[in-house]
């Protein structure tokens, strides 16, 4: 079983691989494909244009890792600390208030906003299971981006997940007032 200071020592030795601690087991990471990467790029840019000028908090992209808190077990006695997970979602907002200052190191906490956006190889269900963990911490939105069905899922705790299409519109007035997405708007543009 491995703890962050065993990721931290590895990555120290390969730091060209990104990493995952998932339940004491490290998570190698492969490239994304060309255009996921391009949508978390779109996603990471239109997210910080509007936050930053507002003071609104932090967006990051896949590489920022999280020291995610441990869930209770039924038996209401937490997990032990060795097994808390290191996670890194491709993109991520944080709000000011909870991260008042940029830290050099994985941060303890949970992103108030957390992306997915399925790679060519991903499976949904480990996502959306990834997403679920998250919310289940504290998370108040999760999205599941799948190029290849052209949708944006919105996932909240105890709420069904909302489905968006090309010309809906992504808005988030609890975390991010005023700010709009068209779906269509982070698809990768065809140049001719």
């Amino acid at each position: 079983m491995f703890t962050i200071p065993d990721l931290e020592q590895l990555q120290a030795e390969h730091p060209e691989w990104q990493m995952e601690l998932v339940d004491g087991t490290i998570l190698l990471m492969g490239p994304s494909d060309y255009e996921s990467d391009e949508i978390g790029a779109e996603l990471v840019r239109l997210l910080g244009n509007w936050v930053r000028p507002q003071r609104l908090g932090r967006v990051t992209g896949s590489s920022a890792g999280f020291i995610l808190p441990t869930l209770e077990t039924d038996n209401g006695k937490e997990a032990e600390n060795e097994k808390r997970n290191l996670r890194a979602p491709d993109v991520s907002f944080v709000r000011a208030d909870r991260l008042k200052t940029s830290k050099r190191d994985f941060v303890e906490l949970v992103p108030d906003l957390m992306v997915e956006i399925k790679s060519k190889l991903d499976r949904i269900k480990p996502l959306v299971e990834k997403i679920q963990l998250f919310l289940q911490l504290g998370c108040t939105v999760g999205i599941l981006v799948d190029p290849d069905k052209l949708t944006l899922t919105v996932y909240r705790l105890n709420q069904e997940p909302i489905v968006l299409h090309d010309n809906d519109k992504l808005t988030l007035p609890d975390l991010l007032p005023g700010w709009e997405l068209v779906v269509s708007e982070i698809w990768p543009p065809v140049f001719e």
